[in-house]
This record gives structure tokens, sequence and C-alpha cells, in this order.
């Protein structure tokens, strides 16, 4: 583990200096006032640099165990440990939201799981208002994953978004219920803009539906509220005070402190939520959280100023989706909280099993369509990597030279210390062991399926690498329900005549069929021919093909992103306007047009379940009990 030096204060202002102080012995109050009451405006407040002599090396070189650190009791409006900060995860919600992330149930299901695997203390499952969809994939949520109770006795919290309406928090409140640990999140807009233009209401009456709202949503049952001034950072912030000040008196638990459109600074982000601690009556009496969109790349550092302002939950999505430039990063936020959270920012730490988290950042990379680049922090491909002769020299004589974490300790494992080389003569025991090192834990049909489709690439090619390893998971774990699947593909292309190609697909009760079709190159004739059969028109927006390795008999990954044509579509529960979903969906082989046929038809597995089960939910909405 890393040597951890005593922090040392050193300030000319005596406020600051105190305040400082307070922060890293964990303390979590502040004065508050009487009325008429005084504002107190703190510095800003701003990561120790100088003023702080550390010998931090590196983070670890181990990878903690679950049970190091455990989840304190869970309380609503309160921690035991001031030193906890939970992690709230809105992949689900606010995740999805981002452009062509459309997630089918089941895997919204599936990602929950995993969520829960890492130790995430609350899940936002999604906006239930929204869709029936929406509803029922929370409400699904809230029973399995939101009552799976472990050994420890933790069980994540199910939490469902809702606007300041009855009609909204009703629906939020009907599917979170079954949850052990529900929560309702409301929010309405609290800056002058968004008051003005887009709400056209005065500010006694934001206020006045902010607290009836809260009493209305603790009126249900539901004693875990969490309140959202949308736009906090551009708001007033006398008023700001004062409307969360009338929602903990409405029964309000967790006040989320959003920063909408990514446009504060961390020292301003930081002095936001110190503000509001000191300026806030009854703030002791409820949670602080904070959500920072990534508008200017700052959302990770904002979200941590404001932990180290105070804010004890804090709001991410994995791989930082989300909407526009997306959210704070879940594993950003939690390896910097890991890495410098005893030495910097007074004794802060998670309870996150951190080695959980590069299967939950493959999975939602697969799920979503949407790939992480290659050097984002983290969990990018290069996040391990060491071209330049001057590292690789150093991290020859000593790993902390160039890393400050342990691949271990996000769930990797180093191909060239394994000491395996996969080839057509390995067996499913090694091939098991790999996977597990790369984060992936399969149970025994997947692994089944996974081991032949290795054993046919490894026929093939000399060396099977990690690579094409992650490239086969991601092409037979990570895919939608299966409506129709792909057996045989023919094709037939060249300089001298038409394209032509031969499709077998097989649907979900086994019948087979067969179409041929002609089009301009064999992809185009092999889509043409699964359009004959599927018989659903979409539009074709997105088709990108890469190599995962280098050489002429590399495994070819293909990504298309897909619309309904003439579709009925959805309505937007924001704007009221027709939502066009997207579907994406990746394939891979050493074929490049059967990888190309395998993300077509997985799109389309993607659509058609997720249009069947919007029939479903069409056909039993009068059937789902609404309470009085």
């Amino acid at each position: 583990m890393a040597s951890v030096a005593t922090a040392h204060v050193v300030s000319q202002n005596p406020i600051a200096a105190k305040t400082k102080h307070r922060q890293i012995l964990g303390c979590r109050s502040f004065n508050h006032f009487s009325s008429p009451r005084r504002t107190q405006h703190f510095p800003a407040v701003s990561f120790p640099s100088n003023s702080f002599r550390k010998t931090v090396v590196f983070c670890s070189r181990s990878p903690l165990s679950n049970s190091s650190r455990r989840h304190p009791e869970y309380v609503p409006e309160r921690i035991s440990d001031p030193d906890y900060v939970r992690i709230f995860d809105t992949t689900l919600r606010d995740g999805e939201q981002s452009p062509g992330a459309t997630l089918t149930s089941k895997q919204k299901l599936d990602i929950a799981r995993q969520l829960a695997k890492l130790g995430v203390d609350i899940i936002e499952a999604g906006f239930p208002i929204a869709s029936r969809d929406d509803f029922e994939a929370v409400k699904s949520i809230a029973m399995e994953v939101g009552n799976a109770v472990d050994e420890d006795g933790y069980v994540p919290v199910i939490c469902g978004l809702s606007r300041c309406n009855e009609k909204d928090i009703r629906a939020a409140w009907e599917a979170v219920k079954y949850a052990k640990r529900p929560r309702i999140h409301t929010f309405i807009a609290t800056s002058g803009i968004h008051m003005e233009h887009k709400l056209k209401k005065s500010k006694e009456e934001v206020v006045e539906i902010a607290r009836s709202m809260v009493n209305f949503a603790r009126s249900l049952g539901c004693n875990d509220v969490e309140f959202s001034p949308e736009d906090a950072g551009r708001s007033d912030r006398e008023f700001l005070y004062h409307i969360l000040d009338e929602v903990i008196k409405a029964g309000a638990t967790t006040l989320n402190i959003p920063d909408t459109v990514g446009i504060t600074l961390p020292s301003e982000f930081g002095k936001l939520i110190a503000d509001i601690k000191a300026n806030t009556p009854g703030i002791e009496n409820v949670i602080i959280s904070t959500h920072c969109q990534n508008d200017l790349g700052l959302s990770t550092a904002n979200t941590l100023a404001g932990a180290y302002a105070g804010a004890r939950q804090v709001e991410v999505t994995i791989n930082g989706i989300g909407e526009r430039a997306g959210n704070a990063s879940l594993e950003e936020v939690v390896m910097a909280i890991k890495c410098r959270g005893a030495d910097i920012l007074g004794g802060l730490y998670t309870g996150i099993n951190t080695q959980h988290i590069i299967m939950a950042s493959k999975m939602v990379e697969e799920y979503t369509g949407l790939h992480v680049q290659p050097h984002k922090a983290i969990i990018g491909v290069n996040a391990f990597a060491h071209e330049s002769g001057i590292h690789q020299d150093g991290m020859l004589k000593h790993k902390g030279t160039y890393e400050i974490i342990a691949p271990e300790d996000i769930g990797l494992e180093r191909s060239n210390d394994a000491g395996i080389v996969l080839g057509k003569l390995s067996g499913r025991h090694a091939l098991k062991d790999r996977l597990k090192e790369l984060g992936y834990e399969l149970d025994d049909e997947q692994l089944h399926n996974i081991f032949w489709r290795f054993k046919a690439v490894a026929e093939q090619k000399k060396r099977v690498t990690d690579a094409d390893l992650i490239a086969l998971v991601s092409d037979e774990v990570f895919q939608p329900e299966i409506v129709w699947k792909l057996h045989d593909l023919q094709v037939t292309c060249g300089t001298l005549g038409l394209s032509t190609a031969t499709v077998k697909l097989f649907n979900a009760d086994g019948e087979e069929q067969i179409a041929c079709s002609v089009g301009t190159g064999p992809v185009d004739s092999a889509y043409k021919a699964v359009d004959l059969i599927v018989k659903e028109p979409v539009t074709l927006l997105e088709y990108s093909m890469s190599a995962v390795t280098e050489g002429i008999d590399a495994i070819a990954t293909t990504r298309v992103l897909i619309r309904g044509v003439n579709q009925h579509a959805p309505t937007h529960a924001l704007t009221g306007e027709a939502v066009e979903r997207t579907f994406s969906g990746t394939g891979a082989g050493m074929d490049i047009v059967v990888s190309s046929a395998k993300a077509y038809i997985s799109a389309l597995n993607k659509m058609l379940s997720f249009k069947q089960q919007s029939s479903n939910n069409r056909v039993s909405a009068e059937r789902i009990p609404v309470s009085a």
C-alpha cells in the first residue's frame, strides 16, 4: 500500500484553515445561523497541493478484498461513519439517455446485477413515468436486485426518478416500492433561466411545488426521498438555501446538488457545497449529494471537490456515459477516492469492490454500443500499456515507477505475467482461468459456448490473444435476447457480376428460414437477405468495423446502428415529442461478412425485443395497480 504522510494545513486565512481542518477530520457540521440568518460565505474549496507534505508512491500493489471496508448500516438521512461516501449510480437512467444507448429490460437487469456486485449504494434504475418499458424495467430491478441481500446485509437502494408532480411521483413509487430499500428522486429547476423560459413560474411557485411534492412522496409511504434543484450551479444562492430548507422540512432525506450543464470549475463547485452546508437550516439532518455533468471535462474533478467539501453521496455512471458529454465516471471517482482518500481527501472511502469495475465497464460498453476511448482513465485499453522505452525500462525495474494503480485492483491481470499462451491445444480450464484474469465471470453454459468459438479461432490462428477472447465474449455473452440467430451465410462477390448472398436464420423456436438476395456488395446483399426473412424495415444509420489485433488473420468486430421505419414512436415524458429510438448491435468473426451479419442481426434482435416488450406492456397496462 502507499505510504501516507500526515496532513499538515498551512493557510494565511484562519477561517479557511479551520474549515480544511474540520474536513480532514471528517467533521460534517458548521455552526448554523439563527433568525434573522446571516449568510456565511466560505472561501473556494480546493485540493491541498504544496500545503500538504506527502510521499504517495502508488495506490496499491495488491487488490483490496471486498470485506476490507464494509458498508455502514443504511439510514436514509445519515451515515454513521462521516468519512463514508455513498455511490449513487445512474447508468440506467442518465446513462441510457446517451444517443444510441437504448437498453432492453433484460440488459438493464443484467447491468443492475453487476452494479450490485460492485457494491454501489444506490441504483437509479430509470425514469418510470417515461414509458411502460421504463416502468417495468425499474419494477423488475426493484423486485430482484432490490431484494438480493448478501451475507453482510448489503442490498442496494433502488431509486426511481420523477419530476415534481403527483403523476410522476406515484409512478416512481409504484415501480420501486417492491425493493427492500426504495427511494424516490424528484427534481425541479431552480435557476433563473430555467424558471423563466422552461417552467414559466415564479420563485414562490417553485418553492411551493417542491415542498408539496416532497411531502406527497413521503405520504405514499416512502421514507427515503431525494430532492434535486435542477441547474443548482447557476441558481441564486439565497434562493437555493431557501428551497432546500423547505424540502428538508417537508421530509427530504438527501439533497442532490446538480451542475446540470457542467459549467462550474472545481473551486466553484466545492464552494457551492460548502456554502450550502453553512447556510441551510437542518442540513445536518440530511445527506448532501453531487451530480456533475462533463460539458467542460471537469465532472470527476467537480465531484471530488464536492466530496471534499462535505457531500457524502456522489452520482456517477459506468464509463461516464450520459446526456451530451456525459457524467462523472464511477471508475474515475471511486479510484481517485481509493488512491487519495486517505492522504488528501480527509480519510474518505467508499464500499465499492473495485475488482468488478472492468466487467461492469465491458458490459455497459457492449450493451449500449458506446465504445470506450483507448486512453480513457482506468478502463481504456491503453490505461496500463507502456510503449516508451524509458517507461518500459522503469516498469521492468519497478511497476510503481509509472503506474499508480495496479490493474488487479479493477479486475485485470497482465497477460505477460500469467505465463499462459492460449492456442488450439489449450483446454477449457486454461481458457476459464484466462477469462477470469480478464475480469469475466461466466456460467457453465456461457463458458461452453465460448470454448467452442475459441477452438474454431485457434484452428486458424497460431496464438489467440486477449483481444481475441474479449471479442468472442462480447459476441457470445453480451447479446440481446435471441429472436433470430445466424446459422449459415454464403456470399459471391467480385468484379464479374452482382454480389449475391444466401442466408439461413433460426428463429426463437428453432425454425429455419432461408433467403437469397443481390446487392452492391457482399454486406449489402447479406443485409437484404436478412431483411427478406425478418420483414422489419429499418434504416442503417452507422456501420463500422475494426480488427481486434494486427495481421491478416485478425478477428473483425462490427458495430451497426439502426432505426425502425414507420414504427409507432413513444412520447418523451419531458418534451411530449415522439422519440425515434435507435438500436446498436455488435458482431465478431474472422470473416468480415459474417461479422457484419451478426452485428446487423444483433441490432434487429434488440429492436424486436424492445418492440415485443412495449407491446406486452401496452396490453397489461390496465392490469397494473396504482395506489390511491
